[in-house]
């Protein structure tokens, strides 16, 4: 812990920095002896190695990255079938998961906490430690939007590494300024408009404006039928739709009553050294 209490926690999408870092890396990156792709081991590690360094605004962090679980998001598929199910498949685009492992070892090998619940999503999971940990500032690292709903000023921001130098840091403000809305109302917000990257449909001829409008003022789903913001063609259409409008904000909403192992300690966690000595350090080279 430092002189102000514990340390500030950095909360991780492992799949999504894994994801990112595959498919996102600027180059490939190979063993000496050129038989094996390393780039998502490397890109996970330089990645998380230049946000802890280039762009949190506290202290250092105290780090956990959460991975899916194996069945994470198996009641969200019950409720809609079509949930993640747009998502390739095929053995190209299930590439980053050849390296999971590895990375799991390294994050060993320097000390950095990980977690994985096997019936759960990172999502819930991050969701119910930046509740449980209510007395510490917590960072989140990925480029999914869901994880607006957890903004709070300034104790709670986002900090998506594929945004510009400088503009990293999500806050509950720019949410507000950028699409209408607080993060109290995400999910009644995209359940209105869909979420492409899940699956969820979302209202025909509802997008972003319109979904704000009627949400101003701060109001739920549940307050629209008696607003008198439900006329014409985006009334008519906000009906037929609204079973499953409802069922679409349940998916959204993330969880926090997840049974997470303890393995926060409250100290800043070992710095990580360049990407080349982790794999170094794994006999990966």
């Amino acid at each position: 812990m430092g002189p102000g209490g514990p340390a500030p926690l950095l909360l991780v999408d492992g799949h999504h920095l894994l994801w990112a870092g595959t498919f996102g890396f600027p180059a490939p990156v190979w063993s000496r002896d050129r038989t094996r792709e390393l780039t998502g081991v490397f890109a996970f590690f330089a990645l998380l190695r230049a946000t802890i360094r280039d762009d949190l605004d506290t202290g250092p962090p105290e780090v956990l990255v959460v991975f899916d679980g194996e069945h994470g998001g198996a009641d969200r598929k019950v409720a809609d079938p079509r949930y993640k199910a747009h998502r390739p498949t095929d053995p190209a685009a299930l590439t980053p998961l050849q390296a999971l492992p590895e990375v799991k070892r390294g994050l060993d090998a320097y000390g950095i906490a990980w977690v994985e619940v096997d019936d759960a999503e990172a999502d819930d999971v991050i969701a119910t430690l930046t509740y449980r940990y209510a007395d510490r500032p917590v960072r989140i690292m990925s480029g999914d939007q869901d994880y607006y709903q957890l903004l709070e000023e300034p104790r709670v921001r986002v900090v998506n590494r594929a945004r510009r130098a400088g503009q990293r840091l999500i806050t509950a403000t720019e949410v507000a300024e950028r699409f209408g809305v607080t993060p109290a109302q995400w999910a009644d917000y995209r359940a209105l408009t869909g979420d492409a990257s899940d699956g969820l449909a979302g209202v025909h001829g509802v997008g972003k404006t319109t979904a704000a409008r009627l949400l101003a003022g701060g109001l739920t789903l549940e307050d629209l039928p008696g607003s008198g913001r439900l006329a014409g063609a985006t009334g008519r259409a906000v009906a037929a739709a609204w079973p499953r409008v409802l069922t679409w904000r349940a998916m959204i909403r993330m969880r926090t009553d997840v049974p997470v192992p303890s393995v926060v300690r409250g100290a800043p966690s070992p710095a990580l050294p360049a990407p080349a000595e982790v794999l170094d350090k794994l006999e990966l080279w």
